[in-house]
């Protein structure tokens, strides 16, 4: 039988929630500031997985101006029942402080890639919000609660209260079902009913390298929830070496066929340095259930495996995508995203220019609010990406062209603007790092007679190197090799939990909205590539 190789959604596909209906499965995965929200995969066999829908794509459903990196979404529950599919979501507001704004929602749809409705507010208590289906009809909405008083436990603990479908809203009392293990930081719970049993999985030790999945169940689903005894079911917080870290936040499903299957993010770090540029992406485990009905890996052991037996079912393959964007349709590809706000006419087009993405100039690099900018995921350690674009600044406050970036305050930025001083149109490096902005190129290139520049980024692990040609063949390196590890997890001031993208922008600061053509964008991973 054909293995599953993990991981089975590469760089940044965080928290994932897996459900099948039917003969098919598919898994929601956390954005963070990225619009729209929410990443939804589809697979039949649990082996080759398709992206097919956003669906927080309108403001009435996520407005994450001024959002912080890594705010805005987290920890999405996917879930269906009665021919309705339920999506649950916390919008983050704000990170690093004892209080924290974490609101939820829930939106629904019958159609998984169709229109989502406007959300139904839940609660602010805490993230990581869950909803459960219960046989008897009833379902319940579990969450961790934040706590800010001074000597408590910031995760304090797994809260359970009732929604109605009727009144949409949360009713009846609330219940501290789990106050989590010795691990700590209790977060992710998701609520299951087998075999008399109420299970509950959470997620524990933090969502870096002590991550955990550990299990608790009870016959009532109020509580008391007795501990698995051989806590934690998954982790590789006892081994720094293992190729998949970080691995926690799990998800179960059932197959057609009885096999039962965890979903659970994991990191891979760039060998020897500990840093994570494609940060957490999604795994999978097959599991088994022990005569004393606990849960536990096929494998054996705690950790997480990077081949796993597939389940018995028949191959479904996808249709291979394209390399390269030509931008001949009137949408953007769906794995283009922008931050914080969606691509509309004020920001971008593919219309106006037929067979050409036309982005507006908007607000800096630094900005949490509007910038005019379109990116994808790395999802390999090697790749290559090119454009070609049509620009004519006219001062030094407008800037268009290729970035490599993590956040707003970490990026690489092959930039194309004007300078009296520089002879014109110039081509240069604007790089920053946690804040601290630099050029690294020691020399700008003038351009001044070119209506076409074709740029192009090549990344190996953590090796950069930015290119620049008049014709799209040949090309001439631009500034040094740059340290393409530090768009990574970990390294990061502020934003923590994403992942690097490659992409296209424009900047105009003085607020005219001077636009940039770009021809097409091509993205082509190189996993062959060894680190140097």
């Amino acid at each position: 039988m054909r293995p599953i190789n993990n991981p089975i959604l590469r760089g940044f596909n965080p928290d994932p929630s897996i459900i099948r209906v039917g003969e098919d499965y598919y898994i929601a995965t956390s954005t963070f500031e990225w619009f729209p929200g929410v990443q939804i995969h589809h697979s039949r066999d649990l082996v080759h997985w398709k992206l097919i829908a956003h669906p927080l794509n309108r403001t009435s459903q996520l407005n994450m101006i001024g959002n912080p990196a890594s705010g805005g979404v987290w920890a999405p529950c996917l879930s269906w029942d009665g021919g309705l599919f339920y999506l649950i979501y916390t919008d983050v507001k704000t990170l690093y402080t004892p209080a924290k704004d974490t609101h939820n929602y829930l939106v629904t749809s019958r159609d998984i890639a169709g229109e989502w409705s406007d959300p139904v507010y839940l609660n602010s208590s805490g993230f990581d919000p869950s909803l459960f289906h219960d046989d008897d009809g009833r379902k319940w909405l579990v969450n961790m609660v934040t706590d800010h008083r001074r000597g408590k436990n910031r995760f304090g603990g797994i809260l359970l209260q009732e929604y109605s479908v009727e009144s949409q809203r949360l009713i009846g009392p609330v219940y501290n079902i789990f106050h989590g293990t010795a691990l700590g930081s209790t977060e992710g719970p998701h609520l299951y009913k087998r075999n008399g049993y109420y299970y509950l999985i959470t997620a524990e030790g933090g969502t870096s390298l002590g991550h955990a999945v550990t299990m608790a169940r009870s016959t009532s689903i109020t509580g008391p929830y007795e501990v698995d005894p051989e806590n934690p079911v998954l982790t590789s917080r006892e081994d720094p070496a293992w190729p998949l870290q970080k691995a926690g936040h799990a998800d179960l499903v059932e197959t057609q066929t009885g096999e039962w299957y965890m979903v659970h993010l994991c990191g891979r770090p760039i060998p020897s340095m500990g840093r994570y540029p494609l940060g957490r992406e999604t795994a999978i485990q097959k599991m088994v259930w022990t005569p004393d009905h606990w849960l536990r890996l096929q494998s054996g052991g705690k950790k997480p495996q990077l081949q796993v037996p597939a389940p018995g079912l028949p191959e479904f393959l996808h249709p291979s995508e394209t390399v390269r964007d030509d931008f001949d349709t009137p949408e953007l590809n769906i794995h283009f995203q922008t931050l914080r706000i969606p691509f509309t006419e004020d920001i971008g087009s593919l219309t106006e220019r037929p067979g050409y993405l036309r982005l507006k100039g908007r607000e800096s690099l630094s900005s949490r609010h509007r910038q005019s900018l379109v990116a994808r995921r790395q999802q390999a350690f090697s790749y290559t990406s090119s454009t070609c674009v049509e620009f004519e600044p006219e001062n030094y406050k407008q800037m268009a062209g290729l970035i490599c970036l993590y956040d707003h305050e970490n990026f690489y930025y092959l930039l194309i603007s004007r300078d009296s001083e520089k002879g014109g149109k110039y081509l240069t490096i604007w790089s920053c790092d946690n804040n601290v902005f630099d050029y690294p190129a020691r020399q700008d290139v003038c351009i001044e007679s070119w209506r076409r520049c074709y740029l192009k980024v090549e990344v190996n692990y953590h090796r950069m190197r930015f290119f620049y040609a008049p014709d799209g063949e040949h090309w001439t390196p631009i500034g040094p090799v740059l340290d393409a590890s530090r768009l990574s997890d970990g390294y990061c001031r502020e934003g923590k939990f994403t992942g690097a993208f490659v992409g296209l922008c424009c900047q105009d600061l003085n607020g005219s909205g001077k636009h940039a053509d770009f021809d097409y964008f091509e993205y082509l991973e190189r996993e062959s590539g060894t680190p140097e």
